[in-house]
């Protein structure tokens, strides 16, 4: 079982206005990336069935759906309020999915999370308007969903429906609430930056959920030399240090919604930034009046910490049709002592060392290094690999036009107190786990002094389930990060207990762990003919289908 990434089966998506423009004046396309298989892929407006649409996507090739004028009339928001303006993307198989809001000299794209990375904590981080408004949109996944604003519930929406709120003010640390997982999009119609230099875009940016926020980040800086940086707290008493920035001081702290900004520069090979409490960071590419480079204008990128680093990332670049955008790039974050150990397959081909981009940059106080790739294979797929981690981000630029955004990270709940394999412990119970070796990890940084941690198990399934938790460990002293145990095929409780600052009573956590059972089905003969045996993954208790019974 891998841990939570930017990938999946399910999304939910919409569009802001851009700009000024209508939705009869927009490029409105949606990119799909296939994964390790062939899939099938289904697009479903809210607005209405007549404008469903579904296609194939071969294994690691890219499918590009451009939306037709009644579709972007659909889920196009114009105007402040509740709607239905939104698609459902639904895959049999795990696939990568990106958005991009286009029109001539205002652009701006966004991969879309997968439901099993939303949640019901967000902060607004956007930046301020130019001549337009600051906005932002919800998108429910269950039905009564109920939506706040700063503490004020705002409004309750079913699955599929929109909250499109607009202000006349930069809402940077607007806290968004809700009492259901829902999508969340920052989406500002235009903004300079920084604010007085040319020229505007529009931002559009899927914002991740406050549980997947980090404590370390590296910046990295576009061929364009230098950007700008936001960065919110999520808690009061936040104390934030970066080393590496040309603006703005060594250290801040900062309450739950305060924010500030930085700026980077190519020169400085990144920046590095920590915090003893969860932030969340966005990077922006500038206006073309302010880098001296000529191309580019304002676009926004999430962000992920480095804990959110994964072995593998699948992307494609945009087909920037009906835009000046002429040069794509991905910028690849890994660690500077493995970084020559990065690989990329182009459209499923032979993978090899990165090349034919401005080489690697390193940095020593984050102990990351970047590296800019040209994408200048439009219509193929880019897998990279480091066994050690990577991050990827992409962008795209062209004269007074650009896009940035987050390409494939990790979406890890970094909130949680444990997790097995990397599924956080509250959605260890919805997992079926395929493999028998389970390792636990601890995330309890925010605990100022861990005296002793116990772990025990119970078992819920089988002919003689555990009526008792047992003690599985009791570790003293230094606790460590993460062990391993082989379980058995069964269904049980896992319970941990936090002894800390010398407290008596310990923190308690717990979780259900599924361990599936591999079984060999043998299909019933067929008019004198037999189907080949297949084995399957099930949880016990699990009513297997008839042909797993042979005569």
């Amino acid at each position: 079982m891998s841990a939570q990434t930017t990938s999946g089966r399910e999304f939910w998506l919409t569009f802001g206005k851009n700009s000024n423009r209508t939705y009869n004046e927009v490029n409105l396309q949606i990119r799909v990336v296939g994964g390790n298989v062939d899939t099938h892929v289904k697009i479903e407006f809210t607005e209405s069935i007549t404008l469903d649409d579904e296609f194939d996507v071969l294994s690691q090739q890219v499918y590009t759906y451009s939306l037709t004028l009644s579709q972007k009339q659909a889920v196009y928001n114009e105007i402040a309020d509740k709607s239905n303006k939104s698609i459902h993307v639904i895959s049999d198989y795990a696939v990568t999915v990106y958005a991009v809001n286009l029109v001539g000299y205002t652009t701006d794209a966004t991969n879309i999370l997968p439901v099993t990375a939303l949640g019901t904590d967000y902060y607004q981080i956007s930046y301020t308007h130019n001549f337009a408004v600051d906005a932002y949109a919800v998108i429910a996944t269950e039905n009564d969903t109920k939506i706040y604003h700063d503490g004020s519930e705002v409004e309750t929406l079913n699955a599929g429906q929109v909250y499109y709120y607009t202000s006349s003010i930069d809402m940077t640390g607007a806290h968004i609430t809700s009492d259901k997982s829902v999508a969340f999009f920052a989406l500002n119609r235009s903004a300079r930056i920084p604010a007085g230099f040319d020229a505007a875009d529009c931002l559009y940016q899927q914002l991740a959920p406050v549980h997947t926020w980090g404590y370390n980040f590296f910046v990295p800086v576009s061929h364009l030399t230098k950007e700008r940086v936001r960065i919110v707290a999520s808690e009061n008493g936040t104390y934030v240090t970066q080393i590496g920035s040309t603006i703005g001081f060594p250290s801040y702290t900062l309450n739950a919604g305060q924010w500030v900004e930085l700026e980077v520069r190519l020169e400085n090979k990144g920046c590095f930034i920590q915090s003893d409490k969860p932030i969340g960071v966005c990077a922006y590419l500038t206006g073309c009046g302010y880098n001296g480079i000529g191309n580019s204008d304002p676009s926004q990128a999430w962000l992920p910490a480095i804990e959110q680093t994964v072995p593998n990332a699948l992307i494609a670049p945009f087909i920037s049709a009906g835009s000046v955008i002429n040069q794509h790039y991905a910028i690849v974050m890994t660690p500077f002592d493995t970084k020559d150990d990065t690989r990329v397959s182009i459209g499923g081909g032979a993978a090899a060392p990165l090349s034919g981009g401005y080489g690697w940059y390193d940095n020593s106080d984050a102990d990351m290094s970047f590296y800019h790739l040209p994408l200048t294979n439009s219509d193929d797929s880019y897998y990279f690999t480091n066994d050690a981690g990577l991050i990827v981000l992409c962008y795209g630029v062209g004269p007074a036009e650009s896009y940035y955004y987050l390409a494939y990270s990790s979406m890890r709940n970094l909130s949680a107190a444990f997790s097995a394999n990397g599924v956080p412990y509250t959605e260890m119970a919805d997992t079926l786990f395929c493999v028998n070796e389970i390792t636990f990890t601890t995330n309890i940084s925010n605990i100022a002094e861990v005296d002793s941690m116990k772990w025990y198990k119970q078992k819920t399934s089988g002919n003689t389930p555990d009526l008792d938790y047992i003690l599985i460990t009791d570790i003293v002293e230094d606790p460590p990060v993460e062990w391993t145990r082989t379980f058995r095929a069964g269904n049980y409780m896992i319970k941990l207990e936090v002894y800390h600052n010398g407290d008596l009573e310990p923190l308690v956590y717990e979780g259900e762990l599924c361990v599936g059972a591999h079984i060999t089905i043998y299909p019933t003969p067929n008019d004198g003919g037999m189907t080949k045996p297949t084995t399957g993954c099930y949880k016990v208790g699990t009513q297997l289908p008839m042909e797993a019974y042979p005569y």
